[in-house]
């Protein structure tokens, strides 16, 4: 079914939602990096990923930052995996839960990718704590 949204009001949606879980200054910074070659991307993630889709009520943002350190795990993003990672910790995600998925992971996609992520994992919650 098709929202009702305009596409500025689900990109002013997904600024807010990419702000809040993410945190206003990295969602900042990038904005500030981004090319005339970049923006439509830049746009898109905010206005569809944002807006559309981490605006909706179906499921509660710590099972969406589970779900996204999973698959990053599985892809293989490394740079987004950290970037979710203290997305996941802003929602309030523990870093047993973190662990546990991060575990599942490991059986279905295989335990290099899950080992990689774990060490990101870490030193993003490393950081955080000495910040």
């Amino acid at each position: 079914m098709p929202s009702n949204k305009s596409h500025e009001e689900s990109f002013q949606e997904g600024l807010q939602n990419r702000r809040e879980v993410l945190g206003a200054e990295h969602v900042d910074r990038s904005l500030a990096q981004v090319s005339e070659f970049s923006r439509p991307i830049q746009e898109f993630v905010t206005e569809y990923c944002w807006g559309m889709i981490w605006g909706r009520d179906g499921l509660p943002r710590q099972t969406r930052s589970l779900l996204n350190i999973v698959m990053l795990t599985a892809l293989n993003r490394s740079h987004e995996l950290g970037v979710h990672v203290r997305g996941a910790l802003n929602n309030g995600v523990t870093p047993e839960e973190i662990q546990e998925a991060l575990l599942q992971a490991a059986v279905y996609v295989g335990v290099p990718a899950a080992l990689e992520s774990f060490r990101i994992a870490e030193a993003v919650m490393k950081e955080r704590r000495d910040s």
